[in-house]
């Protein structure tokens, strides 16, 4: 497996220094939250501050994974909108593949309970319109090489897709590649699903890995998540794809530090 960090754990928009500090912990890969690189990541947004930012990443030695946060201040955005607010979510969606592609990466993480709230909808039809949804910004990012990667979130963060399985009806039911599965520490804790049989189900379409505590805090050998274990059933499946911290910023005088803790763990749970 490969190792990765969010720069969700570094300080906003002034950390490309950082990113040499970053591959001298072992690690290979960065996965983005544009929120956190740059203050307008849509309209205002220039080709030269992509540029600049993918340039910091690849002369540290950093591979850019792709995006996660996606919604993050978009709150009149997501599934399930109507009319405009619908358009301008595909129009948003479409303009992040692009931004995914511009910095080299390929899987964008779709997270963000708020933005996925099926509210009176019921499972089958909230299922249905993603699928629908997803069919129409299919034909708009095709030729990105990017794909959404779907990731089931815990009761407490969203009514929708809270496990494997039912994350696994949206990803089968678009058959057209741009669909993929996510999977994420604390949710599979969550859903009960740190079992071989779960990891089995997800195989087939899993291409990125969030290892993470239930407060985004720092990695730990012990606690409710099993990171060994975990690391384990990754191996039992074949995953060799990136296994990504994603750590919020703990101590703002001296991220760094934190991060190599949770480096550590990592390189001994998943490398």
């Amino acid at each position: 497996m490969k190792l990765a960090a969010s720069n969700i754990g570094l300080a906003a928009y002034d950390h490309l220094d950082d990113f040499h500090r970053l591959a001298g912990m072992g690690l290979t890969g960065l996965e983005v939250s544009p929120s956190r690189a740059w203050e307008d990541w849509w309209h205002g947004l220039k080709p030269a501050a992509v540029d600049a930012y993918r340039r910091a990443a690849e002369n540290a030695g950093l591979q850019i994974v792709g995006l996660h946060t996606l919604f993050w201040q978009q709150p009149e955005l997501g599934l399930f909108r109507a009319n405009d607010a619908r358009a301008q979510t595909l129009d948003y969606l479409a303009h992040m593949s692009q931004l995914c592609a511009d910095l080299g990466g390929r899987t964008l993480v779709f997270g963000s309970g708020r933005a996925r709230m099926r509210g009176a909808l019921s499972l089958d039809d909230a299922i249905a319109e993603t699928i629908r949804f997803f069919g129409e910004l299919t034909p708009r990012i095709q030729s990105h090489g990017t794909c959404f990667a779907f990731e089931a979130l815990g009761e407490q963060d969203s009514d929708f897709l809270n496990s494997v399985t039912e994350t696994l009806r949206v990803v089968e039911g678009l058959d057209s590649g741009v669909m993929k599965t996510h999977l994420d520490a604390k949710a599979l804790v969550q859903a009960g699903e740190v079992n071989a049989e779960a990891f089995a189900r997800a195989r087939p379409t899993a291409v990125h890995f969030h290892a993470n505590q239930p407060d985004l805090g720092v990695l730990c050998r012990d606690g409710e998540v099993d990171h060994a274990e975990i690391g384990r059933l990754l191996r039992g499946i074949g995953y060799d794809g990136f296994v990504s911290i994603e750590q919020r910023m703990v101590n703002e005088d001296d991220p760094l530090s934190d991060l190599a803790r949770s480096a550590a763990v990592l390189k001994e749970c998943y490398g």
